[in-house]
Protein backbone atom coordinates (compact mmCIF):
# COMPACT_ATOMS: atom_id res chain seq x y z
CA UNK A 1 0.00 0.00 0.00
CA UNK A 2 1.68 3.49 -0.54
CA UNK A 3 2.13 6.15 1.43
CA UNK A 4 0.19 8.26 -1.16
CA UNK A 5 -2.96 6.33 -2.26
CA UNK A 6 -6.30 7.74 -1.94
CA UNK A 7 -7.96 5.47 0.06
CA UNK A 8 -11.91 6.82 -0.25
CA UNK A 9 -13.96 9.46 -1.71
CA UNK A 10 -15.32 12.08 0.12
CA UNK A 11 -18.16 14.84 -1.08
CA UNK A 12 -19.13 16.23 2.23
CA UNK A 13 -17.27 18.56 4.16
CA UNK A 14 -15.01 17.82 7.10
CA UNK A 15 -15.08 20.31 10.26
CA UNK A 16 -12.16 19.76 12.53
CA UNK A 17 -13.00 20.52 16.60
CA UNK A 18 -9.59 21.46 18.15
CA UNK A 19 -6.42 21.99 16.14
CA UNK A 20 -3.44 21.17 18.17
CA UNK A 21 -0.78 18.79 17.92
CA UNK A 22 -2.51 15.64 16.53
CA UNK A 23 -4.91 17.97 14.09
CA UNK A 24 -2.41 20.01 12.72
CA UNK A 25 -0.41 15.89 12.19
CA UNK A 26 -3.58 14.22 10.51
CA UNK A 27 -4.31 17.11 8.38
CA UNK A 28 -1.28 16.51 5.63
CA UNK A 29 -2.59 12.85 6.06
CA UNK A 30 -6.13 13.67 4.69
CA UNK A 31 -5.60 15.60 2.05
CA UNK A 32 -3.06 12.56 0.89
CA UNK A 33 -5.06 9.94 1.74
CA UNK A 34 -9.36 11.26 1.25
CA UNK A 35 -10.45 12.49 -1.81
CA UNK A 36 -11.22 15.77 -0.82
CA UNK A 37 -10.28 19.52 -1.54
CA UNK A 38 -8.50 21.81 1.39
CA UNK A 39 -12.01 24.32 0.54
CA UNK A 40 -14.16 21.49 1.74
CA UNK A 41 -12.53 21.32 5.46
CA UNK A 42 -12.95 23.51 7.80
CA UNK A 43 -11.27 24.09 11.33
CA UNK A 44 -12.58 25.21 14.60
CA UNK A 45 -10.58 25.60 17.63
CA UNK A 46 -9.82 27.36 20.92
CA UNK A 47 -6.12 28.53 20.37
CA UNK A 48 -4.47 30.65 17.29
CA UNK A 49 -1.65 27.23 17.30
CA UNK A 50 -2.01 25.83 13.75
CA UNK A 51 -3.07 28.71 12.08
CA UNK A 52 0.12 29.12 9.69
CA UNK A 53 -0.53 25.02 8.77
CA UNK A 54 -3.70 26.17 8.14
CA UNK A 55 -3.72 28.80 5.45
CA UNK A 56 -0.39 26.93 4.08
CA UNK A 57 -2.78 24.22 3.18
CA UNK A 58 -5.25 26.51 1.62
CA UNK A 59 -8.26 25.12 4.62
CA UNK A 60 -10.42 27.83 6.27
CA UNK A 61 -9.48 28.40 10.39
CA UNK A 62 -12.05 29.36 12.73
CA UNK A 63 -10.62 30.40 16.06
CA UNK A 64 -13.69 29.83 18.82
CA UNK A 65 -13.53 28.02 21.94
CA UNK A 66 -16.74 26.14 22.04
CA UNK A 67 -18.74 25.64 25.29
CA UNK A 68 -22.07 24.03 26.24
CA UNK A 69 -23.89 27.70 25.76
CA UNK A 70 -22.23 28.12 22.09
CA UNK A 71 -21.24 24.69 20.55
CA UNK A 72 -24.82 24.10 18.67
CA UNK A 73 -24.88 27.77 17.74
CA UNK A 74 -21.60 27.65 15.69
CA UNK A 75 -21.55 23.87 14.32
CA UNK A 76 -25.13 23.40 13.34
CA UNK A 77 -24.70 25.48 10.24
CA UNK A 78 -21.17 23.95 9.39
CA UNK A 79 -22.48 20.43 9.35
CA UNK A 80 -25.14 18.35 7.32
CA UNK A 81 -25.90 15.20 5.98
CA UNK A 82 -23.00 13.69 4.64
CA UNK A 83 -20.50 15.82 6.58
CA UNK A 84 -17.83 14.51 9.02
CA UNK A 85 -17.09 15.84 12.42
CA UNK A 86 -13.88 15.34 13.56
CA UNK A 87 -13.20 15.92 17.32
CA UNK A 88 -9.76 16.31 18.49
CA UNK A 89 -10.54 19.17 21.25
CA UNK A 90 -9.65 18.55 24.77
CA UNK A 91 -12.57 19.92 27.47
CA UNK A 92 -15.54 19.82 24.84
CA UNK A 93 -18.03 17.08 25.28
CA UNK A 94 -18.17 14.47 23.18
CA UNK A 95 -21.85 12.49 23.72
CA UNK A 96 -23.15 16.46 23.26
CA UNK A 97 -20.95 16.56 19.95
CA UNK A 98 -21.98 13.06 18.88
CA UNK A 99 -25.58 13.70 19.80
CA UNK A 100 -25.21 16.64 17.19
CA UNK A 101 -23.50 15.35 13.98
CA UNK A 102 -26.37 12.98 14.41
CA UNK A 103 -29.03 15.02 14.43
CA UNK A 104 -27.36 16.74 11.12
CA UNK A 105 -26.88 13.73 9.77
CA UNK A 106 -23.01 13.35 10.10
CA UNK A 107 -19.97 11.00 10.48
CA UNK A 108 -18.15 11.25 13.88
CA UNK A 109 -14.57 10.27 15.20
CA UNK A 110 -12.84 11.39 18.40
CA UNK A 111 -9.38 9.96 19.51
CA UNK A 112 -10.85 9.86 23.56
CA UNK A 113 -14.24 10.33 25.18
CA UNK A 114 -13.90 13.95 26.63
CA UNK A 115 -16.34 16.03 28.92
CA UNK A 116 -16.85 19.67 29.35
CA UNK A 117 -14.10 21.22 30.87
CA UNK A 118 -13.66 20.89 34.83
CA UNK A 119 -15.39 17.89 35.32
CA UNK A 120 -12.20 15.78 35.61
CA UNK A 121 -10.95 18.29 38.52
CA UNK A 122 -14.11 19.12 39.98
CA UNK A 123 -13.94 17.58 43.78
CA UNK A 124 -17.14 17.99 43.83
CA UNK A 125 -18.13 14.99 41.79
CA UNK A 126 -17.39 11.40 43.27
CA UNK A 127 -14.26 9.39 41.76
CA UNK A 128 -16.25 7.15 39.99
CA UNK A 129 -18.45 10.00 38.24
CA UNK A 130 -15.21 11.04 37.00
CA UNK A 131 -13.71 8.33 35.67
CA UNK A 132 -13.91 7.15 31.64
CA UNK A 133 -15.99 4.11 33.02
CA UNK A 134 -18.94 6.26 33.53
CA UNK A 135 -17.95 8.28 30.31
CA UNK A 136 -17.86 5.47 28.36
CA UNK A 137 -21.37 4.00 29.72
CA UNK A 138 -22.44 7.60 28.74
CA UNK A 139 -21.58 7.20 25.52
CA UNK A 140 -22.63 3.96 24.60
CA UNK A 141 -26.63 4.92 25.72
CA UNK A 142 -26.80 6.40 22.97
CA UNK A 143 -27.17 3.57 21.26
CA UNK A 144 -30.61 2.68 22.98
CA UNK A 145 -33.32 1.75 20.51
CA UNK A 146 -31.70 3.09 17.88
CA UNK A 147 -30.12 1.31 14.12
CA UNK A 148 -29.11 2.54 10.90
CA UNK A 149 -27.39 5.68 12.48
CA UNK A 150 -24.76 7.65 11.01
CA UNK A 151 -21.41 6.23 12.16
CA UNK A 152 -19.84 7.73 15.06
CA UNK A 153 -16.52 6.02 15.81
CA UNK A 154 -15.60 6.29 19.13
CA UNK A 155 -12.04 6.60 20.91
CA UNK A 156 -9.37 5.87 17.71
CA UNK A 157 -6.26 6.98 17.99
CA UNK A 158 -3.20 5.31 18.69
CA UNK A 159 -4.57 3.96 22.00
CA UNK A 160 -7.50 3.14 22.35
CA UNK A 161 -8.19 2.95 19.43
CA UNK A 162 -4.84 1.23 16.73
CA UNK A 163 -3.92 -0.38 20.01
CA UNK A 164 -7.60 -2.79 19.73
CA UNK A 165 -6.69 -4.19 16.00
CA UNK A 166 -3.19 -4.75 17.25
CA UNK A 167 -4.36 -7.33 20.13
CA UNK A 168 -6.60 -9.37 17.25
CA UNK A 169 -3.82 -9.91 14.92
CA UNK A 170 -1.63 -10.84 18.13
CA UNK A 171 -4.11 -13.71 19.57
CA UNK A 172 -4.06 -15.00 15.71
CA UNK A 173 -0.51 -15.07 15.83
CA UNK A 174 -0.21 -16.79 19.48
CA UNK A 175 -3.29 -18.91 18.39
CA UNK A 176 -0.87 -20.01 15.34
CA UNK A 177 2.35 -19.96 17.34
CA UNK A 178 0.38 -22.54 19.70
CA UNK A 179 -1.18 -24.96 17.38
CA UNK A 180 -4.59 -23.49 18.81
CA UNK A 181 -7.05 -23.42 15.61
CA UNK A 182 -8.16 -19.86 15.78
CA UNK A 183 -10.38 -20.36 12.97
CA UNK A 184 -11.63 -17.13 11.88
CA UNK A 185 -13.46 -14.75 14.74
CA UNK A 186 -15.69 -12.82 13.33
CA UNK A 187 -17.26 -11.66 16.69
CA UNK A 188 -17.04 -10.37 20.45
CA UNK A 189 -17.81 -14.10 21.49
CA UNK A 190 -15.85 -15.40 18.91
CA UNK A 191 -12.77 -13.16 19.70
CA UNK A 192 -13.31 -13.48 23.41
CA UNK A 193 -13.68 -17.14 23.14
CA UNK A 194 -10.07 -17.33 21.33
CA UNK A 195 -8.51 -15.42 24.59
CA UNK A 196 -10.22 -17.92 26.98
CA UNK A 197 -8.52 -20.66 25.18
CA UNK A 198 -5.01 -19.54 24.51
CA UNK A 199 -5.53 -18.45 28.47
CA UNK A 200 -4.67 -15.33 28.18
CA UNK A 201 -4.36 -13.42 31.37
CA UNK A 202 -3.09 -10.12 31.04
CA UNK A 203 -3.39 -7.16 28.26
CA UNK A 204 -0.94 -4.88 28.65
CA UNK A 205 -0.92 -1.19 26.46
CA UNK A 206 3.19 -0.91 26.40
CA UNK A 207 4.44 2.00 25.44
CA UNK A 208 7.72 3.50 26.07
CA UNK A 209 8.55 7.06 24.76
CA UNK A 210 12.65 7.59 24.03
CA UNK A 211 12.47 10.86 22.02
CA UNK A 212 15.05 13.66 23.07
CA UNK A 213 15.68 17.00 22.15
CA UNK A 214 18.07 19.33 22.12
CA UNK A 215 16.22 21.74 24.35
CA UNK A 216 15.79 20.02 28.09
CA UNK A 217 12.57 20.77 30.14
CA UNK A 218 13.27 23.87 31.91
CA UNK A 219 12.01 24.56 35.97
CA UNK A 220 7.82 25.65 36.02
CA UNK A 221 7.87 23.82 32.34
CA UNK A 222 5.37 20.61 31.05
CA UNK A 223 7.17 19.06 28.28
CA UNK A 224 5.70 16.49 25.97
CA UNK A 225 5.45 14.85 22.61
CA UNK A 226 1.64 14.94 22.34
CA UNK A 227 -0.87 17.54 23.65
CA UNK A 228 -0.30 18.17 27.21
CA UNK A 229 -3.60 19.46 27.57
CA UNK A 230 -4.28 15.82 26.96
CA UNK A 231 -2.05 14.30 29.00
CA UNK A 232 -2.29 16.32 32.11
CA UNK A 233 -5.94 15.85 32.37
CA UNK A 234 -5.80 12.07 31.69
CA UNK A 235 -2.99 11.51 34.07
CA UNK A 236 -5.10 13.66 36.79
CA UNK A 237 -8.14 11.28 36.67
CA UNK A 238 -8.56 7.72 39.23
CA UNK A 239 -5.97 5.49 37.79
CA UNK A 240 -8.64 2.58 35.57
CA UNK A 241 -7.98 -1.15 34.48
CA UNK A 242 -10.10 -3.39 33.22
CA UNK A 243 -10.40 -6.56 36.35
CA UNK A 244 -9.63 -9.96 35.13
CA UNK A 245 -11.91 -13.15 36.17
CA UNK A 246 -8.15 -14.65 37.16
CA UNK A 247 -6.92 -11.85 40.06
CA UNK A 248 -7.17 -12.55 43.37
CA UNK A 249 -5.93 -9.88 45.73
CA UNK A 250 -8.68 -6.97 45.43
CA UNK A 251 -6.28 -3.66 45.98
CA UNK A 252 -6.77 -1.92 49.11
CA UNK A 253 -7.00 1.46 47.46
CA UNK A 254 -9.82 0.12 44.56
CA UNK A 255 -13.07 0.61 43.88
CA UNK A 256 -15.82 -1.71 42.26
CA UNK A 257 -18.40 0.35 40.09
CA UNK A 258 -22.12 -0.21 40.74
CA UNK A 259 -23.29 0.72 37.18
CA UNK A 260 -22.74 -1.47 33.63
CA UNK A 261 -21.13 -4.69 33.54
CA UNK A 262 -18.57 -4.36 36.46
CA UNK A 263 -15.66 -5.18 34.10
CA UNK A 264 -12.87 -2.85 35.33
CA UNK A 265 -12.22 -1.11 38.73
CA UNK A 266 -10.99 2.18 39.61
CA UNK A 267 -8.27 3.59 41.95
CA UNK A 268 -8.49 6.04 44.55
CA UNK A 269 -5.45 7.80 42.93
CA UNK A 270 -4.48 9.71 40.08
CA UNK A 271 -2.87 7.67 36.93
CA UNK A 272 0.08 10.26 37.12
CA UNK A 273 0.86 8.85 40.32
CA UNK A 274 0.35 4.81 40.05
CA UNK A 275 2.71 2.87 38.18
CA UNK A 276 2.75 -0.68 36.59
CA UNK A 277 5.57 -3.21 35.53
CA UNK A 278 6.15 -4.35 32.03
CA UNK A 279 7.85 -4.92 29.06
CA UNK A 280 8.65 -4.04 25.36
CA UNK A 281 11.15 -5.85 22.70
CA UNK A 282 13.65 -2.45 22.63
CA UNK A 283 13.13 -1.10 26.37
CA UNK A 284 13.47 -4.68 27.97
CA UNK A 285 11.12 -4.13 31.85
CA UNK A 286 10.16 -0.78 32.73
CA UNK A 287 7.89 0.85 34.69
CA UNK A 288 5.08 2.66 32.92
CA UNK A 289 2.25 4.70 34.37
CA UNK A 290 -1.51 3.35 34.91
CA UNK A 291 -2.94 6.07 33.10
CA UNK A 292 -6.58 5.67 32.62
CA UNK A 293 -7.37 4.80 28.91
CA UNK A 294 -11.02 3.80 27.27
CA UNK A 295 -9.33 0.29 25.79
CA UNK A 296 -8.13 -0.60 29.16
CA UNK A 297 -12.63 -1.07 29.72
CA UNK A 298 -13.57 -2.10 26.42
CA UNK A 299 -11.12 -4.48 25.95
CA UNK A 300 -11.77 -6.01 29.30
CA UNK A 301 -15.37 -5.92 28.33
CA UNK A 302 -15.06 -7.20 24.79
CA UNK A 303 -13.17 -9.78 25.77
CA UNK A 304 -15.55 -11.44 28.36
CA UNK A 305 -16.94 -15.19 28.65
CA UNK A 306 -20.18 -15.26 30.26
CA UNK A 307 -22.00 -18.87 31.11
CA UNK A 308 -25.54 -19.15 32.57
CA UNK A 309 -24.92 -14.84 33.75
CA UNK A 310 -21.47 -15.85 35.87
CA UNK A 311 -18.39 -14.09 34.12
CA UNK A 312 -16.00 -17.80 33.46
CA UNK A 313 -13.49 -15.38 31.60
CA UNK A 314 -11.75 -11.87 31.55
CA UNK A 315 -8.49 -10.79 31.14
CA UNK A 316 -6.86 -7.66 32.79
CA UNK A 317 -6.44 -5.32 30.70
CA UNK A 318 -4.78 -1.42 31.38
CA UNK A 319 -2.08 1.18 30.05
CA UNK A 320 1.42 1.12 30.78
CA UNK A 321 2.69 4.02 30.22
CA UNK A 322 6.49 5.48 30.01
CA UNK A 323 6.40 8.64 28.27
CA UNK A 324 9.71 10.99 26.87
CA UNK A 325 12.12 10.94 29.63
CA UNK A 326 11.35 14.62 29.81
CA UNK A 327 7.61 14.32 30.25
CA UNK A 328 8.53 11.75 33.15
CA UNK A 329 10.24 14.96 34.74
CA UNK A 330 7.23 16.98 34.07
CA UNK A 331 4.95 14.85 35.33
CA UNK A 332 7.24 14.69 38.63
CA UNK A 333 7.28 18.00 38.94
CA UNK A 334 3.24 18.81 38.19
CA UNK A 335 2.59 16.15 41.38
CA UNK A 336 4.90 18.01 43.52
CA UNK A 337 2.58 21.32 42.62
CA UNK A 338 0.17 18.84 44.02
CA UNK A 339 -1.44 18.88 40.78
CA UNK A 340 -1.49 22.33 39.91
CA UNK A 341 -0.23 22.42 35.64
CA UNK A 342 2.79 24.48 35.58
CA UNK A 343 2.81 27.42 34.08
CA UNK A 344 4.33 26.55 30.92
CA UNK A 345 3.85 24.14 28.27
CA UNK A 346 5.68 22.46 25.31
CA UNK A 347 5.40 20.01 22.71
CA UNK A 348 8.49 18.67 21.45
CA UNK A 349 8.57 18.22 17.54
CA UNK A 350 11.09 20.15 15.53
CA UNK A 351 13.57 19.90 18.28
CA UNK A 352 13.67 16.57 19.09
CA UNK A 353 17.08 14.94 18.20
CA UNK A 354 16.88 11.32 18.11
CA UNK A 355 14.57 8.14 20.09
CA UNK A 356 11.35 6.33 18.89
CA UNK A 357 7.84 5.61 19.85
CA UNK A 358 7.71 1.87 20.88
CA UNK A 359 3.74 1.07 21.21
CA UNK A 360 2.60 -2.08 21.24
CA UNK A 361 0.05 -4.77 23.43
CA UNK A 362 1.35 -7.05 25.87
CA UNK A 363 -0.53 -10.35 25.85
CA UNK A 364 0.34 -12.55 28.58
CA UNK A 365 -0.34 -15.91 30.72
CA UNK A 366 -0.42 -18.17 27.80
CA UNK A 367 1.81 -21.39 26.77
CA UNK A 368 4.25 -19.10 24.97
CA UNK A 369 4.66 -16.88 28.52
CA UNK A 370 4.21 -13.38 26.67
CA UNK A 371 3.99 -11.48 23.89
CA UNK A 372 4.50 -7.87 22.64
CA UNK A 373 3.25 -7.03 18.65
CA UNK A 374 3.17 -3.19 18.43
CA UNK A 375 4.81 -0.39 16.28
CA UNK A 376 9.10 0.50 16.62
CA UNK A 377 8.93 3.84 14.69
CA UNK A 378 11.60 6.34 15.02
CA UNK A 379 11.64 10.13 14.87
CA UNK A 380 14.06 10.03 11.41
CA UNK A 381 11.27 7.66 10.13
CA UNK A 382 7.92 9.98 11.40
CA UNK A 383 9.39 13.14 9.91
CA UNK A 384 10.28 11.15 6.39
CA UNK A 385 6.99 9.88 6.24
CA UNK A 386 4.78 13.04 7.33
CA UNK A 387 5.00 16.49 8.08
CA UNK A 388 4.24 17.78 11.45
CA UNK A 389 4.64 14.60 13.16
CA UNK A 390 7.00 13.17 16.05
CA UNK A 391 6.98 9.68 16.44
CA UNK A 392 4.04 9.78 19.08
CA UNK A 393 1.37 12.20 17.13
CA UNK A 394 1.98 9.98 14.15
CA UNK A 395 1.11 6.44 15.53
CA UNK A 396 -2.34 8.00 16.99
CA UNK A 397 -2.71 10.12 13.47
CA UNK A 398 -2.49 7.38 11.41
CA UNK A 399 -5.03 5.93 13.33
CA UNK A 400 -7.36 7.85 13.21
CA UNK A 401 -7.10 8.89 9.33
CA UNK A 402 -8.00 4.89 9.31
CA UNK A 403 -10.95 5.16 11.72
CA UNK A 404 -12.10 8.51 9.29
CA UNK A 405 -11.46 5.97 6.48
CA UNK A 406 -13.86 3.03 8.03
CA UNK A 407 -16.38 5.28 8.95
CA UNK A 408 -16.94 6.64 5.48
CA UNK A 409 -16.62 3.05 3.93
CA UNK A 410 -19.42 2.04 6.57
CA UNK A 411 -21.41 5.35 6.95
CA UNK A 412 -24.46 3.89 8.83
CA UNK A 413 -23.05 1.88 11.72
CA UNK A 414 -24.40 4.24 14.21
CA UNK A 415 -21.76 4.25 17.19
CA UNK A 416 -18.84 1.91 16.97
CA UNK A 417 -15.98 1.15 19.20
CA UNK A 418 -12.66 -0.08 17.82
CA UNK A 419 -12.83 -3.38 19.35
CA UNK A 420 -16.09 -3.58 17.26
CA UNK A 421 -14.43 -2.95 14.03
CA UNK A 422 -13.13 -5.39 11.62
CA UNK A 423 -9.41 -4.69 12.19
CA UNK A 424 -7.95 -5.75 8.93
CA UNK A 425 -8.59 -2.32 7.02
CA UNK A 426 -7.55 0.14 9.74
CA UNK A 427 -4.46 -1.63 10.39
CA UNK A 428 -3.49 -2.12 6.75
CA UNK A 429 -4.03 1.76 6.52
CA UNK A 430 -2.18 2.58 9.36
CA UNK A 431 1.01 0.11 8.28
CA UNK A 432 2.47 1.99 6.86
CA UNK A 433 3.38 4.76 9.43
CA UNK A 434 4.23 2.52 12.03
CA UNK A 435 7.48 2.00 11.21
CA UNK A 436 8.25 -1.41 12.12
CA UNK A 437 5.83 -3.51 13.04
CA UNK A 438 6.98 -6.48 15.54
CA UNK A 439 6.05 -9.35 17.43
CA UNK A 440 8.30 -10.91 20.06
CA UNK A 441 7.84 -13.24 22.73
CA UNK A 442 9.75 -12.85 25.83
CA UNK A 443 10.26 -15.16 29.12
CA UNK A 444 10.19 -11.75 31.23
CA UNK A 445 7.14 -11.49 34.05
CA UNK A 446 7.05 -8.88 36.62
CA UNK A 447 8.02 -11.10 39.42
CA UNK A 448 11.66 -11.24 37.45
CA UNK A 449 14.74 -10.71 39.58
CA UNK A 450 12.29 -9.19 42.42
CA UNK A 451 12.24 -12.08 44.90
CA UNK A 452 16.28 -11.98 46.12
CA UNK A 453 16.96 -8.68 46.57
CA UNK A 454 13.65 -7.45 47.76
CA UNK A 455 10.95 -10.20 49.04
CA UNK A 456 8.25 -8.36 49.04
CA UNK A 457 4.76 -9.91 49.40
CA UNK A 458 4.18 -11.62 45.68
CA UNK A 459 2.09 -14.28 44.83
CA UNK A 460 4.58 -16.86 42.93
CA UNK A 461 1.91 -18.63 42.12
CA UNK A 462 0.65 -16.85 39.17
CA UNK A 463 3.09 -13.78 37.94
CA UNK A 464 0.21 -12.02 36.34
CA UNK A 465 -1.78 -11.31 38.87
CA UNK A 466 -2.27 -7.61 38.96
CA UNK A 467 -0.65 -7.29 42.74
CA UNK A 468 2.93 -8.14 41.12
CA UNK A 469 2.52 -5.89 38.20
CA UNK A 470 1.86 -2.86 40.28
CA UNK A 471 4.65 -0.94 42.08
CA UNK A 472 3.79 -0.55 45.50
Amino acid sequence: MGNHEVHVKFAGRIVFVGFGSIGQGILPLILRHIGTSPERVLIVTAEDAGRAEAERYGVAFVKNALTRDNYRGVLEPLLGPGDFLLNLSVDVSSTDLIRLARERGALYLDTCIEPWAGVYTDARLSVETRSNYAMRLDALALRAGRGGDPTAVLTHGANPGLVSHLVKRALLDIAADTGVEAGKPADREGWARLAQRLGVKVMHVAERDTQVADRPKRVNEFVNTWSVDGFVSEGAQPAELGWGSHERHFPADGGRHAMGSGCAIYLNRPGASTRVRTWTPEAGSFHGFLITHSEAISLADYYTVSEGGRVVYRPTSHYAYHPSDAAVLSVHEFAGRNWRLQEHKRIMMDEITEGMDELGVLLAGHARNAYWFGSQLTIQQARALAPHNSATSLQVTAAALAGMVWAMENPRRGIVEPDEMDFERPLAICEPYLGRLVGRYTDWTPLQGRGELFPEDLDTGDPWQFKNVRVS
